[in-house]
């Protein structure tokens, strides 16, 4: 076994015993893996009838679907629909949103995200966040990756957390020269890669990216792309994107959001139209609005 593989086993290895322990984290009391019966997949998430309103308002009603271990879950429709409220729920990222409300039961590995004994800053350590801009740190591209598992206070073997990490977001052979060097001097598509390393040295659960290429030009979506493909081996990840084809190249599963108006139109949510393998929703939607979205007729 060479060194790299070596270092890929124990590192995927870590990542399988931080999932195990993800809800003891989460929770002080004795985590339960569910008894799945033969050939069911294990849930990460369960939301059933997630409402979240802002001052009052809604901004997504009645959202139930469950996503998937190491599945990569695609949530598309378009603007205004809730796609970014609803992922910003599963790591409580809406609690730093003055006015925000989320009703209804959202359950992590079978516990309840927003129960009363559960700790948010334990929360986001498990289920990271990836922004649609780079946000790099004004810090060394070392110091920008090494920065989580230091306030976590793993300092043991910090050159090699941040070479996994690296490795992990394939940026470790384009930088490796130069660490100490600000890592506002990367590109922007090797910033974002560096915020997935930053995102993936702490040994997450569940990686959340919010429109992660938008900002990006071609030749980094895809390697942006690649890397999610990659990377849910060892994670599980949920995208919000605008792209299709996108969606349709990186995901196993696809969620289309769709607004809805009330009898005055003075108001709008969005609401969950269909949920299913992504195969399924872009070659042969149950619904018609689906159909009409995801082929351009409406958007």
């Amino acid at each position: 076994m060479t060194q790299d593989e070596s270092r890929t086993g124990t590192g995927r290895e870590a990542r399988e015993a931080a999932a195990e322990r993800a809800a003891i984290a989460v929770r002080p009391d004795e985590f339960h893996h569910s008894e799945a019966g033969s050939g069911a997949r294990e849930k990460v998430f369960e939301l059933k009838g997630i409402d979240v309103r802002y001052s009052g308002v809604a901004a997504v009603k009645g959202i139930s679907m469950d996503i998937h271990r190491k599945d990569v879950t695609a949530l598309i429709g378009p603007s205004g629909c809730g796609k970014s409220t609803l992922l910003r729920c599963l790591n409580r990222m809406n609690d730093l949103i003055p006015n925000a409300e989320v009703q209804g039961e959202l359950l992590y590995h079978g516990e309840d995200l927003y129960g009363p004994t559960v700790d948010p800053v334990q929360v986001r350590k498990l289920i990271g966040m990836v922004f649609q801009k780079p946000n790099p740190f004004p810090k060394s591209i070392y110091d920008n990756v090494a920065f989580g598992p230091r306030i976590l206070g793993r300092k043991d073997d910090l050159d090699a957390t941040v070479e996994h990490a690296l490795r992990g977001a394939a940026l470790w052979e384009e930088v490796k020269d130069r660490l100490e060097d600000n890592a506002f001097g990367l590109s922007g598509g090797q910033q974002q890669r560096l915020c997935i390393a930053r995102c993936i040295a702490v040994e997450p659960d569940v990686i959340l990216m919010d429109e992660p290429c938008s900002a990006l030009d071609p030749i980094s979506t895809g390697k942006i792309e690649d890397l999610m493909i990659a990377l849910k081996d060892e994670f599980s990840i949920v995208i919000v994107t605008h792209n299709m084809q996108q969606a349709a190249r990186v995901s196993d599963r696809t969620a289309f959001l769709m607004v809805e108006l009330d009898a005055d139109e003075q108001n709008r949510w969005g609401r969950l139209v269909e949920y299913d393998d992504t195969e399924k929703i872009f070659t042969n939607p149950a619904d018609q609005r689906t159909e009409d979205y995801v082929s351009g007729k409406v958007g």
